[in-house]
């Protein structure tokens, strides 16, 4: 355990301050809200990634502090499981490291926990998250009518022939209530590795990293174990009711966990060929569309393992060793 000192309460407390202004700037400025908002758990991931829980842990109590004293405790509640909670969560998991010989490995490396675990803690993280914000906010049947019926009622004043038909209308309500989770989980998993990703980049050119920077073309792969999780979720999309829109919320971020790893795969086995770069390209344009989509969906399903990162011990600096599996 690292001791108390007043340079990591210190460091804590700015990067808290940093992730509280964030998510009220986020709040002060829709058009860049989930920008801002996702952009409030890069601090507390560089300083959980640099300095280690104790000032993770710091930032969010700072920024969660301040979000209850200038908007409400409700908004701090949904600042911190949403963006705060699970930044503190990746940047534990990072840190997390054993000896190699462990798990059959040599005796002088030490084995960090696996890239593919983190990914499939964030999915599960990210999914109680939105479930937890759909219950808080009565997200059910009710809730997308209205929004529906809003999004009709703004159409049919610019445009009258575009109000669609009652059959349509019924139709549209019922497939927003299992679209609307899976978007959401799926963006937040993506915006949050995003995140993840930056910070990690950064904290390693800063020269404090404790984890080594990994190859994500080969080590960004899901668990084989989310699989059957995913399973479950397209199942429950189909039974109705509550376990629809639970099942829709795990196919969002499961989803879109399979989904980087297929994009991460697709830059592996692209490495080195010639046409490699517009290869890329027309797979990153083609995302705009839904069908397309499916293609590195199914490569991150078809190809799931867990890579473990190795170092030398003595260069290893985890302050909190752990089993990684």
């Amino acid at each position: 355990m690292q001791k108390l000192d007043a340079k990591l309460l210190m460091t804590g407390l700015l990067a808290g301050i940093t992730a509280a202004l964030l998510v009220l700037g986020a709040a002060a400025q829709p058009t860049l809200a989930s920008i801002l908002y996702a952009a409030s758990a890069l601090p507390v991931l560089i300083v959980g990634l640099g300095w280690g829980n104790t000032a993770s842990i710091t930032a969010i109590l700072t920024a969660a502090f301040l979000g209850t004293i200038s908007m409400s405790p409700m908004f701090a509640f949904g600042m911190a499981i949403f963006t705060l909670a699970p930044a503190g969560w990746l940047a534990h998991l990072s840190s997390l490291a054993r000896p190699a010989s462990e798990i059959g490995g040599p005796d002088h490396l030490i084995a960090w926990y696996p890239l593919s675990d983190i990914l499939l803690q964030l999915c599960a993280f990210v999914t109680f998250a939105v479930v937890a914000l759909g219950v808080i906010i009565g997200f059910g049947p009710e809730f997308t009518d209205q929004l529906v019926e809003a999004m009709t009622q703004a159409m049919s004043s610019q445009d009258p022939s575009m109000l669609p038909d009652p059959a349509a209308l019924e139709q549209l309500k019922r497939t927003m209530l299992v679209l609307l989770p899976i978007i959401q989980g799926g963006t937040w998993v993506m915006l949050l590795f995003l995140m993840y990703y930056a910070a990690q980049r950064i904290v390693s050119a800063s020269g404090r990293a404790k984890r080594p920077r990994e190859d994500i073309p080969s080590s960004l792969r899901m668990n084989r174990n989310a699989v059957f999780i995913f399973l479950a979720g397209i199942i429950g999309c189909f039974i109705g009711g509550v376990p629809a829109m639970v099942g829709a919320t795990v196919c969002g971020t499961f989803g879109a966990g399979f989904l980087m790893a297929g994009f991460a795969s697709m830059h592996l086995r692209t490495r080195g060929k010639d046409w490699r770069l517009p290869a890329l390209v027309l797979a990153y344009l083609s995302t705009v569309m839904l069908l397309p989509l499916i293609i590195p969906l199914i490569i991150g399903l078809s190809d799931t393992r867990r890579t473990v990162a190795l170092t030398p011990a003595a260069k290893a600096k985890s302050d909190t060793p752990d089993n990684p599996n």
